[in-house]
């Protein structure tokens, strides 16, 4: 997984989000993966207001308390709706035409990379939507994913992330699994963007199953509540640092 910041070159989704701050619209961003057909993301979504957000992402916002971090923020769309609500929030992200949007849009943005040991502030509450789980990359990066909460949250602080269960993507009619439990974990994918002649790098994206998840905290010194379930195997869990 990179963990390096972008560059406008081949920063497609920064690129789309740019278009449509300055235009009102843009053209068709596509992810690509090895392993699923092409889809595209409606740019106009990354810019919705707290009505058009989905109950996960309402439910997030209302648990954010304190002074609260944005990670991977963004058109600041999250941000923009803590701070109506009159709470503190930062935003960060790796996409340097992002952050310039975001402070165009009145946002308190930083060009940081959220494994950038040189970021030490402290927040009560760590926000990770929009499949939160996908910068740990893989599973086997857990470690060094829960190592930066530690580094970043106050005491009594806690990360709020969202994620999904692929396995509904390998279920047979019966509810059987066609997965193959001696290769990869099911939810480990790899993505690439683009947007018009705007090319970026690939990266490794995790969907992790809320069980896994609170496994892998429990090892590394939290606790995971299951605070919200969606209607599609999607859910948000609270990330609770162990004292």
């Amino acid at each position: 997984m990179s963990s390096a910041l972008m560059v406008p070159a081949k920063d497609p989704m920064g690129a789309a989000i740019r278009d449509y701050h300055i235009n009102g619209k843009a053209d068709t961003l596509v992810v690509r993966s090895s392993m699923f057909d092409d889809e595209e993301i409606p740019v106009a979504e990354l810019f919705r207001s707290y009505d058009d957000m989905p109950e996960l992402e309402r439910c997030a916002l209302s648990l954010a308390e304190g002074r609260i971090l944005d990670v991977g923020a963004g058109s600041g769309c999250h941000s923009l709706a803590l701070d109506a609500m009159g709470k503190e929030c930062v935003a960060v992200d790796i996409s340097p035409l992002s952050v310039e949007v975001m402070l165009d849009r009145g946002v308190d943005a930083r060009l940081k990379d959220f494994y950038d040991e040189s970021f030490s502030e402290r927040f009560d509450t760590v926000l990770m939507l929009m499949n939160g789980t996908g910068i740990i990359g893989n599973l086997d990066n857990m470690e060094r994913f829960f190592g930066r909460l530690k580094n970043l949250l106050a005491p009594g602080g806690s990360a709020l992330v969202d994620s999904s269960d692929l396995r509904y993507l390998y279920e047979e009619e019966d509810g059987s699994l066609m997965i193959d439990l001696a290769g990869d974990y099911y939810g480990q994918l790899d993505y690439q963007m683009q947007y018009k002649d705007v090319v970026g790098e690939q990266f490794d994206w995790l969907y992790v199953d809320f069980d896994t998840l609170a496994s892998y905290a429990e090892q590394n010194g939290f606790t995971a509540e299951l605070v919200y379930e969606g209607d599609h195997y999607d859910y948000l869990a609270r990330l609770i640092m162990n004292i």
